[in-house]
């Protein structure tokens, strides 16, 4: 395991160019759970049930107290050693690191991550269905209050996350496919790899030759992509990954 430790922070350190995708399983170590299954109160709701424009369209009070819910859990939670970990890889890297992520959380920015391609969202930002505004909001809303107006216009307004049957923006997605296209090194974390567009980034990288690694805590979609797979709790193997380049 040391020697493969190794050699990846020696392949990060000679990289030129690097990106990162981040999944469900950095925000674990934070408290983040994947919403899909034990609370008692929205057991017997699926996300499919709830995360649809067609879900919104007939009760947007339910789906806004759902993530109204979510958010109140994502609010309380704090970025972990793996979060840090890729904000010191922003620092060495610079203007040639990009950060991909699946995560609608927004604690890659609470760390301090500015280059940042949020494929699915931030549950933090609110949509107007009729003046399209897009702006911050992380309020958590009392059910009278539900579902909040837009502060510009006072029509309706949605959290800014990607649906189950919605097109990825798709100045986003041509990013994030030009950042797996042109780096030399491409890290994957903690991610399942099944999930589409996302999971074809890793290949994009494959194709091009760049280096890719996996840490995660089991194998995944990624794994027959990468030139190096590290099965490990990820808040613990990149910080030392990380400490490794850096020295």
């Amino acid at each position: 395991m040391e020697e493969k430790i190794f050699k990846i922070a020696e392949k990060i350190k000679n990289a030129k160019k690097i990106t990162v995708i981040t999944g469900a399983g950095i925000s674990k170590a934070s408290g983040i759970p994947t919403f899909r299954g034990k609370d008692g109160l929205w057991s017997k709701y699926s996300p499919s049930e709830l995360a649809t424009y067609q879900a919104f369209t007939k009760n947007p009070k339910l789906v806004w107290q759902w993530y109204n819910y979510r958010r109140k859990i994502i609010k309380a939670a704090k970025p972990n050693a793996a979060h840090y970990a890729i904000l010191e890889l922003e620092k060495i890297f610079k203007n040639n690191f990009t950060l991909i992520t699946q995560n609608i959380d927004s604690l890659h920015r609470q760390a301090g991550n500015k280059n940042i391609l949020e494929l699915h969202g931030n549950i933090f930002e609110t949509k107007c269905l009729i003046c399209d505004k897009i702006y911050f909001d992380d309020t958590i809303y009392e059910d009278d209050e539900l579902p909040p107006k837009c502060k510009f216009c006072g029509g309706k307004v949605r959290p800014n996350v990607v649906w189950f049957g919605e097109n990825l923006d798709r100045n986003i997605l041509d990013k994030a496919m030009e950042a797996s296209a042109q780096c030399d090194v491409f890290l994957c974390i903690g991610t399942s790899g099944v999930v589409q567009p996302a999971a074809s980034l890793p290949k994009i990288a494959s194709d091009i030759r760049a280096f890719v690694i996996e840490i995660n805590i089991e194998h995944s979609g990624v794994s027959i992509y990468s030139d190096e797979v590290i099965i490990e709790k990820v808040e613990e193997m990149l910080p030392k990954i990380v400490d490794l380049v850096k020295k």
